[in-house]
């Protein structure tokens, strides 16, 4: 018996079919909104992340240079201000992402 070995044509459009039966199958991957339990740790760990890293290089700075809290008291503000902004940042998108899950929700029932 001889085999007959396909040919490369013919097997890139079997994949081709294959793919396009799988794209059919498969459910949009659905949004949903952030749970409060994701916005809670999002906001605690922008803000306390900037806190931290500005108070620990101000610390640094203040024993590298000899200095009095100075550097780590300027630094601190300056992370809490980042941390603030980096809070304000993150429920801008959250409020997006809430949005398109909603958008998402309301386009489904209509359906």
């Amino acid at each position: 018996m001889s085999e007959h070995a396909p040919e490369p044509d013919d097997l890139r459009a079997l994949g081709e079919r294959i793919d396009a039966l799988k794209r059919q199958e498969a459910p949009p991957a659905k949004k949903s909104a952030p749970t409060s339990g994701e916005v809670a740790i999002r906001f605690a760990t922008e803000l306390l992340s900037a806190v931290i890293v500005g108070f620990l290089i101000g610390w640094g700075m203040d024993k590298l240079f000899g200095t009095t809290p100075v550097f780590m008291i300027g630094l601190f503000l300056l992370g809490a201000a980042a941390g603030i902004r980096n809070v304000i940042v993150a429920s801008k998108d959250i409020e997006r992402r809430t949005a398109e899950a909603a958008a998402a929700e309301a386009k489904d029932e209509e359906r």
